[in-house]
This record gives structure tokens, sequence and C-alpha cells, in this order.
């Protein structure tokens, strides 16, 4: 019996894998890619999540007829469009098998690949990232724009892939649930992933041109994924010690500043070259000044992180396992 929830569940069933399917606007697809899915994976003890983003296409009709018919789909509904990171964040949470996949709900990723990444990931990683090695979209608006952005993440994250802009990844239950999304970082997943120390593994999957609906991506993602970069860079790298970001530029700021005014100074006192109306005087002190700010930043900076940390009680690092003997052993 179909029945609507708003929190996750309680009951105990863990399948081995649960499918998490952002869906915006998909109504021609999501028949056809939940029947892809369930073929694909009828080996499989599985899930399938599709997370309604607020869809105004009649999407939403059509997953509450699917999943009336198969008690192994759920459907997560969102009160409006909050965006495909918001969307895979919910379907990440909500999900309840012991590995998790995602993938677009456009039919442009093929389920067929799921179960040989999973058998991938059971070699002993803990994400397996696709790569649309011969993807099927137009090179100008989509391709050239994609490969100039992996090339950028994976040189700035230091987490190197061939495509970071491929939804189809397949993850262990525990990476899944401590990954956390906002903005629009869904696309940066195998960066997060990797600071809480995933070993990660890319495998070339198949990729299909899109046969209905309309692309939500254009040009102007390029943007956001630029803005998105810099703030994860500074999470990753920077999150608790802001100080070491802020205050170097600040003394490398100051420190120039200071070396011209101690250089000016020099030509005032023993070269008697007068210091009026020279414009570098004021250059000098505005570069100490903004070295000044950016150290003041920075210990505010460190100050916020510690109340962030200590208030909440959020940990600093990130568990892989116990290895314990149950029991007292003494």
């Amino acid at each position: 019996m179909t029945t609507t929830q708003s929190i996750a569940p309680v009951d105990e069933y863990t399948p081995e894998l649960s499918v998490v399917l952002p869906v915006y606007n998909e109504a021609d697809n999501v028949q056809p890619m939940y029947e892809e899915i369930r073929d694909a994976l009828s080996s499989l003890e599985f899930e399938i999540l599709f997370v309604d983003d607020g869809s105004t296409d009649g999407s939403l009709e059509r997953l509450r007829h699917i999943q009336k018919d198969d008690a192994r789909v759920r459907v997560v509904v969102l009160r409006r469009n909050f965006g495909q990171t918001a969307a895979m964040a919910a379907g990440l949470q909500l999900s309840r098998g012991r590995f998790v996949a995602t993938m677009d709900a456009d039919r442009q990723n093929d389920p067929r690949d799921i179960p040989a990444m999973l058998a991938r990931l059971k070699e002993g990683y803990d994400m397996v990232c696709g790569w649309r090695h011969q993807r099927q979209d137009g090179y100008l608006l989509r391709l050239l724009p994609s490969k100039i952005a992996n090339r950028l993440i994976s040189y700035t994250t230091d987490v190197k892939l061939h495509d970071y802009g491929c939804t189809l990844k397949v993850m262990t239950s525990d990476v899944a649930k401590q990954i956390r999304l906002y903005g629009e970082m869904h696309r940066f997943i195998p960066a997060i992933a990797s600071w809480i120390g995933a070993r990660i593994v890319e495998m070339k999957v198949n990729h299909r041109a899109r046969t209905a609906g309309q692309s939500k991506y254009g040009l102007s993602r390029t943007f956001r994924v630029i803005l998105d970069l810099m703030t994860v860079k500074f999470l990753l790298g920077y999150a608790g010690r802001p100080i070491q970001l802020f205050g170097s530029i600040g003394l490398i700021s100051g420190s120039i500043g200071f070396l011209m005014i101690l250089w000016l100074a020099v030509e005032r006192l023993v070269f008697t070259i007068p210091l009026g109306g020279r414009p570098i005087l004021l250059f000098a002190i505005l570069l100490m000044f903004i070295g000044l700010q950016f150290i003041t930043v920075g210990l505010l900076a460190e100050l916020q992180t510690r109340t962030y940390y200590e208030s909440q009680g959020k940990a600093i690092y990130a568990i892989r396992e116990i290895v314990e003997t149950p029991g007292n052993p003494a």
C-alpha cells in the first residue's frame, strides 16, 4: 500500500542498492527510465528513489502511477523547485541501500552500466564515477565547456577525473550519508567524497542522446561552476584553517607594502629624494592596510570556525571503520 511521508522511514528494510534520480519536468522519460532500471537490475534487490523537484509537466502524476504498481519505487516530492543539488541531497539522505547509485532521469545515462560499476565498487573502492567517453551532446554548447570545466576542477581539487559532470555514480552508503551538498555542488561529489577519505575510481560508461524532454543545461552554468569551484576549493582546503588563506594573502600584501615604504624612507633619508606627489607612497600604504584587513578577516574566520565546530559538536575527522574485539577485552 502506498504511503505518504515527509521524513525518512523508520523501518529496517535494507536493499542491496538504492538508485537515486532527481526529476524535473521529465514526464516523457520517467516511465521508460523506470522500465530500463527494473530490467537492468533484475538480479539485485533494489529500490528506486525518484526525487521530484517541483515538476510542472505531469512528471509527478506519472511517478505516482509507477509507484502504485511497484513497491520498490519511492517518490520523494519536494515542496518546490530547489534545484538538482537539493534533490540529489534529499535522495542520498533518504536512501536505504547498502550501496547507492545516482543517475539522471533524462535517459542519457544507461542503467545497464550499474551492475558492472557495482562489481568494481566491491573490489575495495568507496565510489565509482562514470566517464562518458563518447558523449552524445553538441560540441560547442556542451562538450567544449565540459572539457574545460573538467580540467579546471581536476587541477583545483586534486581529484583527477575525466568527467565530473556525469551523474552516473555508485558509492557505498556510508559515503553517501556523509556527503553534504548545497548550492550547485552536486557536480563536485567526488571532490567532497575525497575530503572524507573515499577511495575513488573512474569507469567508462555508455552515454545516449536525449530523445524526449528539454535539456536544463546551458552556457550560463559555466559561471556557476567557476563560483562553486572557488567555494569547494576553500571548503576542502581551508574551511578548518581560514587564517592560512587570508593570513597568507595579508602577509604578502603587507610585506610588499612595508618593503616599499622602507625603500621610500631610505630614498628620503639617504638620497634626499622628496616623497611629495609620489603615488607609490599611497600605493604602499594601501597595500599595508589591505594586508592588515586580510589578516583581521582570517582571525575572525578562525573564531567563526571554532564556534561552528564547538557549538554544534561537528567532528573534524571522518572514520572509515573501527577494528575492535566485541565485549570487554579485560
